[in-house]
């Protein structure tokens, strides 16, 4: 009786004080998607021990990525900057700072910064590990 009893006190109290200090919470949510910002719906989850791994990328200026993809999903949002990600296809996404992204998965992209300071961008990569979360082209071998 008394374990139950120091529970609900427990309890009452952590609600008390978890509202009092949410009270001056913001919750803004960037992004919510089951697709990638091309449209394509994001695939399944890959078999094996999960990996997440994150990353902040900085993109100098006038600087373009080598064409590459991402074998994993994977999003992210531009904390500074501009960035011009475009697909082989020449589908084109314009980032400005605070623009969120859910990136194209298994798609040869490249990133684009045509300004004159750096871009920066946080990446989540949701991967297995051991696995790479991206790929260049030009490192898959001649056919």
């Amino acid at each position: 009786m008394l374990f139950r009893n120091i529970f609900f006190v427990t309890l009452l109290l952590g609600f008390s004080l978890g509202s009092d200090l949410d009270k001056n919470l913001e919750v803004e949510t960037l992004v919510k998607s089951t697709k990638s910002w091309d449209g394509e719906t994001l695939p399944p989850y890959k078999a094996g021990q999960p990996q997440i791994t994150i990353l902040q990328i900085t993109i100098p200026a006038k600087a373009k990525l080598a064409l590459h993809k991402h074998p994993v999903i994977n999003a992210g949002v531009l904390t500074q900057g501009e960035l011009t990600v475009v697909t082989e296809k020449n589908e084109t996404l314009r980032l400005k700072a605070g623009d969120p992204i859910v990136e194209v998965v298994e798609k040869w992209h490249y990133g684009i910064n045509e300004k004159d300071t750096p871009a920066k961008i946080i990446v989540f990569y949701v991967g297995v590990k051991g696995e790479p979360v991206t790929v260049t082209k030009e490192a898959l071998p001649s056919q």
